[in-house]
Parts: C-alpha cells; structure tokens; sequence
C-alpha cells in the first residue's frame, strides 16, 4: 500500500511542480504588446489583440493574484465606443489617478498628418472597464519630431507629475500630461514634445525608476521577423540625455523567437522585478502570431540588468 501511494506521488510531482509556476504563454490566445501593472494585491496585463489590423476592434485584459491562474476580461474597450478609431488599436498603458482608470491606446495606424488616428486615452471606474472615450478625438494625432504617434506609455515620476513617452518609426517623444489627462503641459522652453530617442530606438518605449535611476527600455528590430528585440539605456531624468546600454531581451531558437515589446512589474516587498514581453512559438510565420509571457529579470552588482533568459517555464507562483 505505501509502494502504491509512493509511485502515485512520483506521478503527480510533475504536475505539482508545473502548477507552481507560470509557464509560457501564460494565457492562450494571440496577444502581443502586453503592458503588466499591479493595481493593490493583483497583477494585471493589458495586451494588444494580434489579429490583422481591421479585425485589431478590441482590447482584451487578464488579471491574476498569483501569476499562475490569469482571468480574461473580454472587451474592456473597443471601437463601439471610440467613433473615431476603427482599426489596429495596438499597446495600451494604463495608470489610476483619483479613483479612475485611465487606458491610454493607438488606433487606426496612421502614416500621416492627414489621417484620422494616433494616440487616444479613455477612462473607467474599474481596471476591468468598460473603458470610455475621454476626448471623442485622439490626444496626439501628428507626427511630432518624425515620431509615429503609437506604443505609448504613461509613466509617473516622483514628484507626481505624469508623462507620456511614446513613438514609433524610430523616434521617441516626451509630453508633460496636464492634471485632467485632457491634453499637455508645456516644458519650461515653450515645446510640448521632446524627443528623447537613444541609439537603435524603433518603438515600444517603457520606463522605470530603480535607485534614483531612470532606466528607459524600448523594442528594436522587425515586429513580425525572429530579431525583435528589447534594449535599454539609464539616465538621471526622463528627459535624458539616455545613452544606450545594450539589449536584455531577445529570441532563444530552441524556445521562441521574435522577443519583443515587453512592460516591467516590481514587487516592491521581495524586490522581485519580472519581464512581461511577447514572442512567436517555433514554426509560426504568421506575424501576428504572438504570445505573451513572463520570465524574471534580474540586476548585477551596478544597477544594469542583466541579460534575461527566455523560458518555458517562467516564474515562480507569488502572492502579493
């Protein structure tokens, strides 16, 4: 009877040990850009739905308390409720500020000052949504120092004050958010978008403050080729200057490919820091097959990160 009971727990270890951690893709579906938050005790991942850019309509949002078991919140936001946008609403970024929630996102790609489309920001009273259009226009809606207005990030310094960094087609600009989240402060020199754009920078910009330092991270390379990749570099301010550092984040052709456009979370309490990014599973050529995962990122001795290995696995289970 105990032989019995001992190869029964030799059969179900392997199942024990792989509920203890996250493995990737954390959840199913194709889904890329994700941008993870903790809002008190949950964690959050706000995605892009990678499907072709017509049927690119809606956001989805996972939440989890553990980073094992994630829930879907279907449809937080989508074109029914933004008149303007109508397609490839890509990479949201959210912060809460006085009791709401605010979703800020790219809609309709555009390559021009003469399209409708850009950068909008909506608002709700929970992280789940439904999010609604805050302005019934887009924030940004130009092309600001050569920059794409797409991929953005709202980012909160330490003194309270709110930024927005965002920029495709190899350029990156810096904006002063205005207290309502309605449209931008200007600098101290009159000008509303800085660029801030580091060595190699193509899109995807993400930041966060570690030890007094800003460490500002962004994507490189192709979207939909293997060599997608996430570089960074630190500086003193948000608004630079940012020299490059070198690249964390990249494929492992025996695990994934295409290693990219990634977000940070911090557990403050156990100063652990993961890496939330997406990748393509081996054999996919489909670009917009992609999936989101999550792997823990590390420190050396003098604050620059080290190089992250990409796994199957992923973290660890973590209450927090």
């Amino acid at each position: 009877m105990k032989l019995n009971r001992f190869i029964l727990f030799l059969l179900i270890l392997p199942v024990l040990a792989q509920a203890q951690t996250s493995g990737n893709p954390i959840f199913p579906g194709w889904y890329a850009d994700p941008e993870a938050i903790v809002f008190g005790k949950t964690y959050w991942i706000y995605p892009t739905y990678s499907a072709k850019y017509k049927e690119q309509v809606f956001m989805d949002a996972f939440s989890s308390k553990d980073l094992i078991t994630w829930k879907k919140h279907e449809r937080i936001i989508d074109t029914a409720s933004v008149k303007w946008a109508n397609k490839a609403m890509w990479a949201p970024s959210i912060t809460q500020k006085d009791g709401k929630y605010y979703l800020f996102f790219g809609a309709n790609d555009i390559q021009s000052d003469n399209e409708l489309g850009g950068i909008g920001v909506a608002v709700a009273d929970k992280p789940e949504g439904p999010f609604k259009d805050l302005l019934g226009k887009p924030l940004i809606d130009k092309f600001h120092n050569k920059a794409q207005p797409i991929d953005q990030f709202v980012f909160k310094d330490k003194d309270g004050q709110y930024y927005l960094i965002y920029g495709g087609w190899s350029h990156c600009n810096i904006a002063k958010l205005n207290k309502d989240f309605t449209g931008f402060e200007k600098f101290s020199d009159g000008s509303t978008f800085k660029e801030i754009t580091p060595e190699g920078y193509v899109e995807g910009s993400f930041m966060f403050i570690r030890n007094g330092k800003y460490y500002f991270m962004w994507s490189e390379g192709g979207w939909t080729g293997p060599d997608y990749s996430v570089a960074y570099a630190v500086a003193d301010s948000p608004m630079g200057p940012f020299k490059r550092i070198g690249k964390i984040l990249k494929q492992d052709p025996e695990v994934a490919t295409g290693a990219g456009h990634h977000s940070v979370i911090h557990d403050a309490k156990k100063d652990l820091w993961y890496i939330v990014y997406h990748r393509r599973p081996l054999g996919e050529k489909d670009g917009n097959h992609r999936v989101t995962c999550i792997d823990l990122m590390t420190f050396d001795k003098d604050g620059l990160i080290n190089p992250v290995k990409i796994t199957k696995e992923g973290v660890k289970k973590n209450k927090l």
